[in-house]
């Protein structure tokens, strides 16, 4: 018998998978990708910081879930909490972490795998926000070893291809087509997700 996988993807706007022609985004690249049968949820919105997705993610994920089940959330943001505006940043680093190990806890306490994808480069927005950036998905990642959840880097992978570049610039500056999302996509598939998928240690 086949598990019953509730998944919930809560996010910005690369979750959602905005730019993408095909409307599938990496999220729907990587489902594609996934043998298990999985009933799954795009709860992405475009310009999310983690302030934002902490203020939605239990009135919006707990409906999705069953008490039965193996219920899962991918946990993806960042990137707009490194934009800059007005002289600061949208949200401040360590409140970028508070939340994420606020949500990181309450699956715990919920019985909800978790797992994190880390914030896709901006490059419209230049070297500033790419260190910012990067240097906060460092620190997601060493929270998410901390509490034993999975975390997939894409920062640095995707700020040096040069089909996330070119089609994000073709583009917003922000937002890749199909070939960035397939390339983000492939760094998520390659990684720990089959894995997870697996064993999903909630």
């Amino acid at each position: 018998m086949s598990r019953d996988i509730r998944m919930c993807f809560i996010g910005d706007s690369f979750v959602q998978g905005i730019g993408d022609p095909e409307y599938r985004g990496w999220v729907g690249r990587v489902l594609a990708a996934t043998r298990d049968d999985i009933t799954a949820f795009n709860l992405g919105i475009r310009r999310n910081t983690s302030e934002d997705v902490m203020r939605r993610c239990w009135q919006e994920v707990l409906p999705r879930t069953l008490p039965d089940a193996d219920n899962r959330l991918v946990i993806s943001f960042g990137s707009n909490d490194a934009v800059e505006e007005g002289g600061r940043v949208r949200v401040a680093p360590d409140r970028c972490l508070d939340n994420l190990a606020s949500i990181l806890d309450e699956c715990w306490r919920r019985a909800i795998a978790a797992l994190v994808v880390g914030p896709p480069p901006v490059i419209g927005a230049g070297a500033e926000h790419l260190r910012r950036t990067s240097k906060l998905a460092g620190e997601m990642a060493a929270l998410c070893r901390s509490r034993d959840v999975p975390f997939i880097g894409t920062t640095q992978d995707l700020a040096v291809d040069s089909v996330w570049i070119r089609e994000a610039m073709a583009d917003d500056g922000a937002h890749p087509g199909s070939g960035g999302y397939e390339r983000l996509a492939d760094l998520i598939r390659v990684d720990q997700w089959h894995e997870w998928i697996s064993d999903p240690r909630p």
